[in-house]
């Protein structure tokens, strides 16, 4: 039995600003135009702020694709 460890890491590929959306679909296998659709409906929803730095905050804390 394999045990492996996925981590969230940003898209190197698949990046529209800083990958983080194209990452976040990597590791769910979602479609990544998808993931960025929900995050603009969200920032819009929201009047943005929020959402923005969620989007910050991950961009920090998450690591470059090859993680």
């Amino acid at each position: 039995m394999s045990s492996t460890t996925r981590t969230f890491c940003r898209s190197r590929h698949d990046r529209m600003i800083a990958g983080v959306c194209g990452g976040i679909a990597l590791r769910m296998h979602w479609n990544p135009v998808l993931v960025r659709g929900v995050f603009v409906v969200l920032a819009l929803a929201t009047f943005l702020l929020p959402v923005a730095l969620v989007y910050l905050i991950l961009w920090l804390l998450m690591s470059e694709e090859g993680c």
